[in-house]
């Protein structure tokens, strides 16, 4: 079986191979051709991944190329996990909206619409290729912002793309470790739009456990988004919120973090993969070693201006390796073998969120077959819940429809409408801004 991983050359994928060279089952991935535009990185991850290898008896062959119809023709999976404007895009798109004094989060606020006005163009495009050349593969979204991309996708791909998140999986993964289960055997009711969801119970044996840790402080306070949000906030709530909604119930807070941080998240991480390049360019160096130097400093400072906000101290062990690897896995395993299996992805609403229509992405519990991923029935969600989610895909829609149609009166809609950008004057601002240092958003007239 063949995978083609779109940003081939980007610091995560070895994850993804580390996750292949571990299934040894029948069917398993047996060619991995890695894309990227920068031949430079696609040689340091390819020097990673054979490192990686070096031990593995039968490992998956892997290849690299710069050209895009090739590492797509008879794909039977694609995984896309590309980054329009590398990281020196995500660090102006943090610059241009904190110096507006609005967040620039790569996802979420102002920061998300510009990454997401300048991805869906070339997401498009991925889509209509694989369309045409590779009609029968799966396309596998991590590209963020998730599930914008995976939507734009949606239209020219229909149920073919899937997007996939770590977020929900180690939320799931943490609440039922505090409750004392296994993770594997919980039922999360998880509901609403990528990073911005919330688990509204953790059935373990058929009995929803969540009512338990909500009404112990001592219990609800011991892992991470409890030390994030604090104890009181998540009573109030009734659920365990994504770990992004902390920008949204405490973004003033979370903005004057970032202001204040000696570097913004993008830009540290562009000096510190600069580095990791910059290292494999010597022919001796020990490429897997320097990768997973590198690796465990990235994981060790995510989110840390929110946590710091919070005072909620340094991550947990568990929440340092990741996971978003495991989920492609589980993905292309069910699909390919038809083992099936329930995850939590990014899929079309169809009658899921009855406050949606039927082309909506959201992120909900979905049972995976060998024809795809379906989305089960889930309770709505609360009033203030469903204001959040039907603001966000309000601004979707507005960026899609943007991206579309080049229009730069509606890129400053999808601005504004934002719950985070607090004036339509600092949204005109925001597209001067982003389209004066983002070439890729040069077709906004």
């Amino acid at each position: 079986m063949k995978l083609t991983i779109l940003g081939g050359g980007g610091f995560r994928v070895p994850l993804v191979y580390g996750a292949l060279l571990g299934d040894r089952g029948e069917g398993r991935v047996t060619e991995v051709v890695l894309h990227d535009l920068d031949a430079g990185r696609l040689s340091a991850v390819t020097r990673v991944l054979a490192e990686q290898a070096a031990q593995v008896a039968d490992a998956p062959q892997v290849t690299a190329t710069t050209d895009l119809d090739e590492a797509l023709r008879g794909a039977d999976f694609v995984f896309s996990a590309i980054r329009v404007g590398g990281l020196e895009g995500r660090a102006n798109d943090e610059r241009v909206a904190l110096a507006e004094g609005v967040l620039g989060q790569e996802t979420v606020g102002a920061g998300g619409i510009a990454y997401g006005l300048r991805t869906v163009p070339v997401a498009v495009d991925i889509a209509r290729r694989v369309a045409r050349l590779a009609p029968d593969a799966w396309v596998i979204n991590f590209t963020n912002p998730a599930g914008l991309v995976t939507e734009a996708m949606s239209r020219h791909l229909g149920d073919r793309v899937i997007g996939i998140c770590d977020s929900p999986v180690g939320l799931g993964r943490r609440i039922a470790q505090v409750l004392g289960g296994n993770p594997k055997e919980a039922w999360i009711d998880y509901v609403g739009l990528n990073h911005l969801g919330w688990v509204r119970g953790l059935h373990i044996a058929g009995r929803d456990e969540l009512p338990r840790l909500l009404a112990d402080p001592d219990l609800l306070g011991s892992f991470e988004e409890g030390k994030l949000f604090g104890v009181d906030w998540l009573q109030s709530l009734g659920a365990i919120p994504n770990e992004y909604l902390h920008y949204y119930y405490f973004n003033r807070e979370a903005v004057r973090a970032y202001q204040q941080a000696e570097k913004t998240r993008g830009a540290f991480l562009r000096d510190q993969q600069a580095r990791f390049y910059e290292e494999m360019r010597a022919p001796d160096a020990h490429a897997l070693s320097a990768w997973d130097r590198t690796r465990a400093e990235r994981e060790a400072t995510y989110m840390a201006e929110n946590r710091e906000s919070a005072g909620a101290g340094e991550r947990d062990a568990d929440d340092l390796s990741g996971g978003y690897e495991k989920v492609a896995l589980a993905l292309m395993r069910a699909i390919a073998r038809d083992e099936r299996t329930t995850l939590i992805l990014n899929v079309r609403n169809r009658t899921t969120l009855s406050v949606l229509d039927t082309e909506a992405v959201i992120e909900v519990p979905c049972l995976v077959d060998a024809n795809g991923a379906h989305p089960v029935s889930v309770a709505p969600l609360p009033d203030h819940a469903t204001g959040l989610v039907c603001a966000v895909k309000a601004v979707e829609r507005e960026v899609l429809a943007a991206a579309e149609s080049g229009s730069r009166t509606t890129a400053v809609k999808a601005f504004a409408l934002h719950p985070l950008v607090d004036s339509v004057n600092v949204a005109r601002r925001l597209v001067e801004g982003y389209t004066s240092v983002h070439p890729g958003l040069a077709y906004l007239k």
